[in-house]
């Protein structure tokens, strides 16, 4: 009877332990990480006017944040669509995230011809498994 009445107790124990430690809400796949602040800049890191001229190289950045209590390795990654929405452009970096890191990854990019584009950023947890961190955002770009 005692063995019955201490298991019981260590059970719920266990499961007061567990109910206490538990987050009041989980993070989904697509909330680990987030992207904020899609911008075009130079290779110093400065703002780029909205006039992009053909052969200048810009920086396609944007900062991301883990949200995770654990480290997170990620992919960086930015396609450019030109306005037939065909891909003429697709690279990338990866790196590793520290819990609650905040960091501007960057891209470079050099148009060769005129026009309308769209870059699309995704933060991915790998190129094999390509599972998504967070949304994926766009910024235009004009390329006169």
């Amino acid at each position: 009877m005692v063995g019955k009445g201490i298991g019981i107790f260590g059970i719920c124990a266990i499961l007061v332990i567990a109910i206490s430690i538990t987050p009041a809400f989980a993070l989904t796949e697509l909330e680990r990480t987030s992207i904020v602040d899609p911008r075009l800049v130079n290779a110093f890191g400065a703002p780029v006017s909205d006039k992009i001229n053909v052969n200048q190289q810009i920086q396609i950045s944007a900062d991301i944040t883990n949200h995770q209590t654990k480290s997170q390795n990620f992919v960086y990654l930015v396609q450019i669509k030109n306005n037939a929405d065909i891909v003429v452009s697709l690279g990338w970096i990866s790196g590793q995230l520290t819990p609650d890191q905040k960091l501007s990854p960057s891209l470079s990019w050099s148009p060769n011809e005129s026009g309308e584009f769209i870059a699309e950023i995704f933060v991915w947890d790998g190129l094999k498994n390509h599972s998504a961190l967070s949304e994926y955002t766009q910024l235009s770009i004009r390329v006169s």
